[in-house]
């Protein structure tokens, strides 16, 4: 519960304040940093290109020379030359062949990792169309934090592309694999680069198992103390919890220890099942076209993923959206229990905390004025929220104002304000736009 801030507070917060004003000019003057070691990155690497060109140099021995010079720059830098070619290559991508991106980079408008998404997606894009693209993705990618808007890069880079999704994802599942490196000290890192689907899947199983594991531990501490007998607490963190059940389900097939097996024989960690939360356009289930669909919190996948994991579903939500704003206007189903909760997982589509993309279908509802206070349960008074940041807004000076339309704005403890509008579909139905007719001529005088 909030006190009122002791004027002792109040210092330790201005003087908080006064550092991250520091902070943000810090980051500012990394990003230039930054932006002018790439320029001379690329500078390099386009006087070692010039060189094989006038030496008529070609394949391997071209890139010998870019070898040379990164080697040069590594002797500097202190690093390896195989690294700084890498870097050059990069360079070389931003700074000749994404100016637009680079100069709202330097501007301030975009991160690093905004400018890496942009240029990464903008691969595929024809030469004659990667200007527009470069301003169309700008706009987009400017809005909110590389996260949230990576799903609105994909779905926009699908109208400037040759490929479809389907026809890269059916390339890029061929790349697919389990890798193990060694990190020292006894542990390694073991990496599976596979489908979305299956992967976010796997994920949500095994945030679920990880959390009736710890509850479970919870309550046989609780059980053991009440009988006044010993018992050794579990003391691990989700993500080690995440990690044992997983090496558990990957060696025997199912959990080794499973602390909700009951005296019936029966269990409910292993027949946890993975949940996913999709956004797909009805003419695309119906196979009236294969735009992509979006998996909430990963990105867009293909229309035939997408209508395999509809065709699994036991239930599904209708979501209407305003034909202008695209917010969610209208949720129903064939059974409506629910129907608030619904429209505003579909309404937030993830925590809306400023920077947090958590999934909606994993966080909780948050009524923004206290319902013990007299708050509303209703749309323009409830967002979804993760338990993480649930509990910032709870016990700390953060406080958060509804807008309406679904607008949100949140102060923090420094003043700051931050504004949380909607995110725009990456998927939804878009009618046609047809001219309407010139009244018929009038008939002939007979």
């Amino acid at each position: 519960m909030r006190t009122n801030p002791s004027s002792s507070d109040e210092e330790s917060w201005a003087r908080i304040r006064v550092e991250l004003d520091g902070a943000e000019g810090l980051l500012r003057s990394q990003d230039a940093v930054e932006v002018a070691r790439l320029r001379k990155l690329a500078v390099l690497g386009r006087e070692a290109l010039s060189m094989s060109r006038r030496n008529g140099l070609l394949g391997r021995e071209t890139d010998m020379q870019l070898r040379a010079v990164a080697a040069e720059f590594a002797a500097i830098a202190r690093c390896g030359d195989r690294r700084v070619q890498n870097e050059i290559g990069r360079a070389l991508e931003i700074v000749d062949g994404n100016p637009l991106v680079l100069a709202a980079w330097e501007e301030g408008r975009l991160t690093a990792k905004h400018v890496d998404d942009v240029v990464k997606l903008g691969r595929n894009i024809p030469e004659e169309n990667h200007e527009e693209w470069q301003e169309a993705a700008i706009a987009v990618a400017e809005r909110d934090v590389p996260a949230r808007v990576r799903p609105a890069l994909e779905s926009l880079a699908q109208h400037f592309t040759a490929r479809t999704l389907a026809e890269r994802h059916k390339a890029a599942v061929a790349d697919r694999g389990v890798f193990l490196r060694d990190l020292g000290d006894g542990m390694s890192e073991l990496t599976l680069r596979g489908a979305t689907t299956l992967l976010v899947a796997i994920d949500d199983r095994l945030n679920q198992m990880a959390v009736s594991t710890i509850d479970a531990a919870k309550e046989a501490a609780v059980d053991a103390r009440a009988a006044g007998e010993e018992h050794e607490p579990d003391t691990r963190t989700r993500q080690q919890v995440r990690a044992d059940v997983l090496c558990d389900l990957g060696l025997t097939g199912g959990p080794a220890i499973d602390p909700t097996h009951g005296r019936d024989g029966k269990t409910s960690l292993g027949a946890i099942r993975a949940r996913v939360q999709l956004v797909v356009t009805a003419d695309t289930l119906a196979g009236k076209d294969d735009r992509a669909a979006e998996l909430v919190g990963a990105g867009l996948i293909d229309a035939d993923t997408a209508r395999t994991l509809a065709g699994d579903a036991a239930l599904w939500d209708r979501v209407y959206l305003d034909a202008t704003t695209k917010t969610v206007t209208r949720v129903d189903q064939y059974r409506p229990p629910a129907a608030l909760r619904r429209m505003l997982q579909a309404r937030d589509r993830h925590c809306r905390w400023p920077g947090c993309h958590l999934p909606a279908i994993r966080c909780e509802l948050d009524h923004s004025i206290d319902h013990a206070l007299g708050g509303p349960t209703c749309e323009s008074n409830l967002c979804n929220l993760c338990q993480r940041h649930h509990s910032m807004k709870q016990f700390t000076d953060w406080l958060v104002v509804q807008l309406g339309a679904g607008v949100i704005q949140w102060t923090s403890p420094t003043g700051r304000i931050y504004r949380e509008d909607l995110a725009v579909p990456s998927v939804c139905f878009t009618p046609e736009f047809v001219a309407e007719r010139p009244p018929p001529e009038p008939p002939p005088p007979f």
